[in-house]
Parts: C-alpha cells; structure tokens; sequence
C-alpha cells in the first residue's frame, strides 16, 4: 500500500472562538488550506484555524469513524487529555 491510499481525521483549533472542528479527508495538507482560505462554509467564519491533531487510518471507514468519536463528548476528553501539554502552555 502506497502512502496516497492512507485517510486522516485531523481536529483544528479555531483561533477566533477557541472550539474544535474534526473533519477527515483524503489529502490532509489541501484540505487544511482549503479551511484557511474560507472555501469550507463550517468554518470560514471560524478563522484562522490551527491543525493541532491528526491520524492516519489505512481505511476510509475507518477514518470516519474515528472522525465520529472524535466529535463526541468522550472523543474531546480523548483529544483533551492527548494534547495535555499543548493546552496548558
């Protein structure tokens, strides 16, 4: 498997509101710029964004259920506690 078949769920930080947006996508890096830019209507009045997390799951399904998770109550403590030392910088 080459590493253009992988899929990432990502979370990024909103600057503006302090709020976490998960997504997944295919190309992590194009998806990014296209959340920065304003081309991405739930988060174009969100901006600037930060990438603070992503994973890399080898199958779509799997990269979107780990995207749900993520957007539960139990998947922000998972992110929280993660990223424990980032958030009390």
């Amino acid at each position: 498997m080459i590493l253009n078949d992988m899929f990432y769920t990502y979370v990024l930080l909103s600057l503006k509101d302090n709020k976490f947006y998960v997504g997944y996508s295919k190309d992590v890096k194009l998806r990014f710029e296209q959340h920065n830019k304003g081309l991405v209507e739930s988060t174009k009045n969100r901006r600037p964004l930060k990438m603070i997390y992503y994973e890399v799951c080898i199958m779509q399904d799997d990269a979107l259920k780990r995207e749900k998770f993520l957007k539960t109550y139990y998947g922000r403590l998972f992110i929280h506690k993660r990223l424990k030392s980032y958030f009390t910088r």
